[in-house]
């Protein structure tokens, strides 16, 4: 555990050290000394050198790391911004396991993703755009020479090697054959006629950043030679398949997850695991029962394969639970009981004894092992992961991993000694003499019931308690999410233009166990109200809150509890709702999943229980609502429609409460797309604020 902590000192010290040691040489020179502050000619202290929102463009992000066979290669996907041409890209790097030999293995302004490794750490293989589409390179690792396996349509995605390295499996989208009604007559010759009509008889025909033509394909699976050639389908029929893909290792047969019911538009959720022949696309179902089933990994002696899923009650929040079953389907069972932590990202360990896994914990994700008969150790303690991790037959592992003023970086453990040594430091350029708003967490009691709810504050740069600040808090989405520990751009950039931001995990938040993420089945938005209050209350305790200057914000889910708040309550002076949902009704009929809502959130259909989804929107206490108000949503969200945010604005409107509305062209859920798009996001929600502080 302490080999753990100190990770984050250490790597914290190396970002902040040109700080203080400018600061040291100031004092050093007397320009703050304590012989001028006697005088009463105190100067104050220097401004720091704090985030802007340019860096947005200079900051960078790791991710998918995939550790070679043997254990001593690294090779990751490593992002960066162009300010220029206002667009992300990624290339790929490689590091030695003791953190030598770092270098780039691809260049250029093109988005290289994907890399994996073949059994003998000889080869790699990943997806490019560098020729202009996405398709499959190879990559000899002696020789550095490369060349382009494939020539496909669509892009490729879940990259897997074949074990004997005869094959490389993928899926990718096949067009759906459009729906005709009519015969149009043809057109003159050198007529110039509009686009035809298009007619949809699919439920969900448009998805959040793939827009309409989601419901114009279904994703397949493909494989292809590995020295390259013509793709070749293996699964057929108006049905998505995903991976992960997971091969059995005589390489007959790959095993992924599928939802291939007649009616999977509506019982979306229920997917199964199915086995496709290599040799002919003989099919067969390995699971079957009501509730999602996904996520497969067979074991590296063939007997069996670990997979995620959990019997749907159809409850708002669900564990997911880990299986493991034969490799013919048969003997499924829970692995882990009495785990209260939904798990994701399944690995076996190389003599198939058990299993590696992540889960979060109190808004921070952990790598852990399991044996099969359930005995759980959790690998990095305090560590915390961002999502991804891969680990080599000889119990190596890598991971990327994540800390207040760390945004990503790689790490290194191995299943001996878990202790994660951190290898690389992507961000110091810009970080290094850059101060960031110190972190501190909180627990505080609910007022509702007195239920203990975390919580995190970010405080300005060269913060003094003796002084009063403005107060921000931001609410996540989800509802089912969590905030962490865990670097945050937006909550950074806010903290450095002088406010105190304060995030927690009210009651609906993941990572807490499955009856504290339930709490608001069927009651959302309600109670949460009541534990995000009482952090505002709680921070006002320490002293250095400047009641006259309270703000709100969230997005997405946290836009809808933003709504909630300045509903129900006129304490805060000005707010932010970004994408949001204001009515249930509408929504559950203009959104891309509108099965979650009739499934999931409430009991059944808005039209048999009208009053329940007319008592959670937010138009029920729109008329509550005094607070200048800014509504910001992008104006290709699918997920959470712009008609929503124009329905609050316009409502605002009409009660004659301030506000405006800030459209942002192009951009789907999140607003994070286009890099200057974030930046405006941001300068919005901050700018809004400081026109509202009382002076």
């Amino acid at each position: 555990m302490k080999g753990n902590v100190s990770i984050f000192k250490r790597i914290t010290a190396v970002y902040v050290y040109v700080y203080v040691y400018c600061f040291v040489v100031i004092l050093f020179l007397g320009l703050v000394s304590p012989g001028a502050a006697a005088q009463g000619n105190e100067k104050p202290l220097p401004k720091p050198n704090c985030l802007t929102v340019e860096d947005i463009f200079n900051l960078e992000d790791v991710s998918d790391p995939q550790i070679s066979p043997d254990g001593k290669q690294i090779v990751y996907v490593r992002q960066f911004v162009d300010i220029m041409t206002d667009k992300r890209y990624s290339n790929i790097w490689i590091i030695n396991f003791d953190g030598t030999g770092h270098r780039r293995l691809t260049s250029g302004k093109f988005k290289d993703s994907s890399p994996r490794w073949y059994a003998d750490g000889r080869q790699l293989i990943y997806v490019s755009n560098k020729d202009g589409s996405a398709q499959v390179y190879k990559r000899w690792m002696d020789t550095g020479q490369t060349v382009v396996l494939s020539n496909l349509l669509h892009s490729p995605g879940s990259l897997t090697w074949s074990p004997d390295g005869k094959w490389i499996a993928f899926t990718a989208n096949v067009p759906s054959k459009p729906r005709t009604i009519i015969e149009m007559p043809k057109p003159p010759k050198g007529a110039e006629w509009a686009k035809p009509a298009k007619v949809i008889d699919r439920l969900n025909f448009r998805f959040n950043r793939s827009g309409y033509s989601y419901g114009e394909r279904y994703s397949h699976l493909f494989i292809m030679p590995a020295e390259g050639g013509t793709p070749r389908q293996l699964s057929g029929g108006d049905f998505n398949h995903s991976g992960p893909l997971a091969w059995t290792p005589d390489s007959k047969y790959i095993i992924l997850s599928a939802n291939r019911r007649k009616d999977h538009e509506i019982e979306f959720r229920d997917t199964e695991i199915y086995r496709f022949s290599v040799a002919d696309g003989t099919i067969k179902a390995l699971t079957n029962r009501r509730g999602p089933d996904s996520s497969p990994a067979v074991s590296p002696n063939g007997k069996y394969i670990a997979y995620i899923g959990f019997d749907d009650k159809y409850q708002g929040f669900q564990l997911r639970q880990l299986y493991v079953m034969n490799l013919d389907g048969s003997g499924s069972r829970v692995v882990m009981k009495d785990f209260d932590h939904s798990v994701s990202r399944l690995r076996w360990d190389g003599k198939s004894k058990g299993i590696f896994f992540l889960y979060d914990h109190k808004g921070n994700t952990k790598l852990a092992y399991t044996s099969l008969s359930g005995k759980v150790k959790t690998l990095t303690g305090d560590v915390r992961g961002r999502g991804s991790y891969s680990v080599a037959a000889n119990g190596g592992f890598v991971l990327t991993i994540t800390a207040p003023q760390i945004p990503s970086e790689i790490a290194v453990g191995t299943f001996a000694n878990p202790n994660v040594r951190v290898l690389t430091a992507v961000n110091q350029d810009v970080l290094g003499h850059k101060q960031l708003g110190e972190v501190e967490e909180i627990w505080y009691s609910s007022s509702l019931d007195g239920r203990k709810i975390q919580g995190w504050i970010i405080k300005p740069p060269q913060f003094d308690p003796a002084k009063k600040y403005p107060l921000i808090l931001t609410i996540h989405g989800g509802p089912f999410a969590n905030y962490g520990n865990r670097f945050d751009i937006e909550k950074q950039l806010i903290a450095a233009s002088g406010y105190v931001v304060l995030y927690t995990n009210p009651r609906g938040s993941t990572s807490y166990g499955e009856e504290f993420a339930n709490l608001i089945h069927h009651a959302y938005p309600g109670d949460d109200f009541y534990d995000l209050n009482s952090g505002v209350d709680a921070i006002i305790e320490k002293g250095y809150i400047d009641t006259d200057n309270l703000f709100v914000t969230g997005g997405s889910g946290g836009g809808v509890l933003t709504c909630w708040m300045i509903g129900r309550t006129t304490r805060f002076c000005a707010a932010v709702t970004a994408y949001p949902v204001i009515n249930w009704y509408s929504w559950t009929l203009n959104s891309d999943i509108p099965f979650i809502g009739v499934k999931y959130w409430f009991p059944g259909m808005p039209w048999d229980y009208a009053d329940q989804y007319e008592k959670r929107s937010l138009l029920s206490v729109v008329k509550n609502v005094k607070t200048p108000t800014m509504v910001l949503c992008g104006e290709e969200d699918w997920r959470t429609p712009i008609s929503e945010s124009e329905q609050y604005y316009r409502a605002l409107k009409l009660l004659g409460v301030e506000s405006v509305f800030v459209r942002v062209p192009g951009e789907p859920h999140g607003i994070r797309v286009r890099p200057s798009h974030h930046i405006s996001k941001i300068l919005h929600i901050i700018e809004w604020f400081n026109q509202h502080k009382s002076k």
